[in-house]
């Protein structure tokens, strides 16, 4: 055997050794699990309950880092790139990356299916259809028949083109048959206010960028695009019981890794994960956020994203939709 074949046998087992030796230690430093987006919306709140209770099963710090820029996809391309030894992970906006796939494809530079190793959903937030308290339409079929007596001339804001709440009107159009005026704003906020001043007709947003308005009466809920109603608003109808069978729409969230992360450290984050969103104090804080605690295997992670890529490949086709 030659000088250099004995080296590269050498390292493949010192590299075969090291993989198992590192999962069977891990983790013995801090995790830093990136957030694509600013502090202060889901995947930002999501990520930091979770975090802190896997600081607690793991020992070591989780710490939760805002990389936010092109709508997402910055920070989910520089987890993509990271070093996959478990030690820099991704809070996955799991929708708004799917969309990105076929939407912004230039931009987003990574794939969710190659890229990324799943580790687990962690939830998801069901979007609303919520108009301004003096729309005639009480519900979502009075809604409809009020969009096709008027087609083009309903408004409906979203937080910006390309969002869950823009590619969830989008399939309601689709399904309903219906023409209404799309009007993108940058993020929900200004979507929301706009809305509540009468000057957008309907939105679809989620329960925590939307709960104090509904309350206060200052906007009213048509239904939810669940399969079953919210605990926090029982009287809301899902689209289904409204008539609207099939739709369901929400932002989902989970952990993903770096492709070739070792196997070993995948499933000790999975069952850890388990372990806190089974956990009634994670379940609780969540719950006040809207959001609906989803564990999944690193299988079923990964044939949901795969579904969620083509679903809304599908939508995007179907309504022609353009990015900015």
């Amino acid at each position: 055997m030659t000088r250099i074949k004995r080296l590269f046998c050498g390292a493949l087992v010192a590299l075969s050794v090291a993989g198992p030796a590192a999962a069977e230690t891990y983790p013995d430093r801090p995790v830093t699990m990136i957030v694509a987006y600013p502090p202060g919306g889901a995947s930002d709140v999501i990520a930091r309950v979770v975090a802190a209770k896997l600081t607690e099963r793991l020992g070591q710090q989780v710490v939760v880092e805002n990389r936010a820029g092109a709508g997402g996809n910055l920070g989910a391309k520089q987890a993509a790139q990271a070093k996959n030894d478990g030690y820099t992970i991704l809070m996955g906006a799991i929708t708004a990356h799917s969309i990105a796939q076929t939407l912004t494809p230039d931009t987003a530079k990574y794939s969710l299916e190659k890229d990324f190793a799943p580790v687990s959903m962690l939830g998801n937030v069901p979007v609303m259809l919520v108009v301004n308290p003096n729309v005639p339409a009480k519900t979502v079929k009075e809604f409809i028949e009020l969009a096709k007596q008027k087609p083009g001339q309903l408004t409906l804001s979203s937080a910006g083109i390309g969002t869950t709440q823009h590619l969830a009107a989008e399939k309601f159009a689709l399904m309903t048959k219906t023409k209404i005026l799309h009007v993108p704003y940058k993020g929900s906020g200004p979507a929301i206010t706009d809305l509540i001043g009468g000057q957008i007709t309907a939105t679809f947003e989620t329960g925590p960028a939307t709960m104090s308005f509904l309350k206060s009466g200052q906007l009213r809920p048509l239904a939810i695009a669940s399969k079953s109603r919210s605990t926090q608003l029982p009287d809301v109808p899902t689209m289904a019981e409204a008539g609207l069978a099939d739709y369901e729409v929400s932002g989902t969230y989970g952990i993903l890794a770096p492709a070739g992360t070792p196997k070993p450290i995948i499933d000790r984050l999975n069952a850890e994960v388990k372990v806190a969103l089974d956990s009634p104090d994670v379940q609780a804080r969540l719950a006040e956020q809207g959001v609906i605690p989803t564990y999944t295997t690193p299988k079923q992670t990964s044939e949901f994203i795969r579904s969620e890529i083509a679903k809304w490949a599908s939508v995007i086709k179907a309504g022609n939709v353009k990015a900015e």
